[in-house]
């Protein structure tokens, strides 16, 4: 059986994230890691339980730092004992993924019964922008595409992704936040001290033309500008929840179970379908 091509070039996105690291403007880059940490707190200050042996799954360790948790990379193979924890958490790393429903597999393995999973993730519209106009501009200067933007899926499809794994309760739902830049290089330079630049395997192994980034720079401006002349950026952040099959969680019913009309429960006239 033939393998899907991979996504992902592994060794490229750790050269970025190690080099990341080491960028002045490291950690005010992490702003969106940071804001979605904040909510990832929020979740779990809602949850009425207490975990005991959390882990995490992330190329950003720095973040959780102060937790008291096992913190292992999002390799296709992740380290985590099946059975191990009562909650696991895949943070910001899944885009990269070159198989997603098995980095979600690996998470539920590694979780005892009735043990939380949450995975946050940029997705959907993040960088909706730059997208567009890198594609814009390279087609006009080159005439051609090459992959430069990880592709990020849509919400819908994430929380299919969370069913697939084998997840019980899924949920799925989104933040959107629009950030403002004072120039293109500011926004470039900020991807970069992340650690999230082009990791595609089928990117072009050369730079790009300088005549293509000011192309896109002018797309940029004149497309995705505030009155003040700065620049906007879409910054998706999709949460997605699922617990590890238990037999003491709630179970649906099966269909013609009802012992109540739902015309009764509202109040209205029950009218039956012609046929036809």
């Amino acid at each position: 059986m033939t393998q899907p091509p991979l996504l992902t070039d592994r060794e490229a996105l750790a050269r970025h994230r190690i080099r990341a690291r080491g960028l002045p403007g490291h950690d005010d880059a992490l702003f969106l890691h940071r804001l979605a940490f904040d909510d990832l707190q929020e979740r779990l200050s809602e949850v009425n339980r207490r975990f005991t042996a959390p882990a995490v799954v992330s190329g950003s360790p720095e973040i959780f730092v102060d937790w008291a948790a096992k913190v292992v990379p999002d390799a296709d193979r992740i380290a985590l004992e099946p059975g191990a924890h009562d909650l696991v958490v895949h943070f910001m790393a899944l885009h990269w993924a070159n198989d997603p429903v098995g980095q979600l597999v690996q998470c539920r393995r590694a979780l005892q019964p009735d043990g939380l999973c949450l995975v946050v993730l940029p997705a959907g519209r993040s960088l909706q922008e730059l997208r567009a106009a890198l594609a814009e501009a390279e087609a006009a200067v080159t005439g051609g595409l090459s992959p430069r933007v990880v592709p990020m899926g849509e919400i819908r499809d994430l929380g299919a992704l969370i069913q697939r794994a084998g997840f019980a309760l899924p949920v799925a739902d989104s933040v959107v936040q629009t950030v403002e830049y004072s120039s293109f290089p500011a926004l470039l330079s900020d991807l970069r001290a992340a650690g999230e630049t082009n990791a595609l395997q089928s990117r072009l192994r050369c730079f790009t033309r300088r005549a293509v980034l000011a192309e896109a720079a002018r797309i940029y401006a004149g497309s995705y500008s505030t009155p003040a002349g700065r620049l906007t950026a879409t910054a998706e952040l999709v949460v997605l929840t699922g617990w590890a099959p238990h037999e003491s969680q709630q179970q649906p019913l099966r269909p013609g179970s009802a012992k109540a009309r739902l015309a009764d429960a509202l109040g209205v006239p029950e009218k039956p379908l012609k046929d036809g």
